[in-house]
């Protein structure tokens, strides 16, 4: 099964903790036997509502697959991190994973042409 999950961390932490953190939780589904499929760190946004007395948040979306046992490993384990202010977790759908894969080569096209122009400067 394909997943998605999408996390928010507290703003209070340093880029090396934020980083770590996507690490432990990418490390539990790997550990778990899913595979990660694509990471991005959306960083520091604006929440459209104060959660734990904070206005923004570090955001990161992971796309994994693995089987149904694994959400509830990560569910616990996004519960019991005081870093994470909220997290989803769903299960894609065919139409949902077509749109995923195609956002990711668009986005990789986007890089390749940064860099391609970055190099002709």
């Amino acid at each position: 099964m394909q997943y998605e999950t999408v996390f928010i961390l507290t703003p209070v932490l340093s880029d090396e903790q934020m980083k770590e953190a996507v690490a432990k939780f990418s490390k539990v589904l790997t550990d778990n036997g899913a595979s990660i499929v694509n990471t991005e760190e959306w960083g520091l946004r604006k929440l459209a509502y104060p959660i734990q007395k904070k206005s923004t948040g570090f955001y990161t979306l992971i796309e994994f697959e693995g089987e149904t046992t694994l959400v509830k490993k990560l569910e616990t384990a996004f519960r019991r991190d005081e870093r994470v202010l909220r997290f989803l977790v769903f299960r894609q759908d065919k139409y949902a994973a077509e749109y995923a894969a195609k956002r990711r080569s668009l986005k990789g096209n986007k890089q390749e042409v940064a860099t391609t122009e970055a190099k002709e400067d």
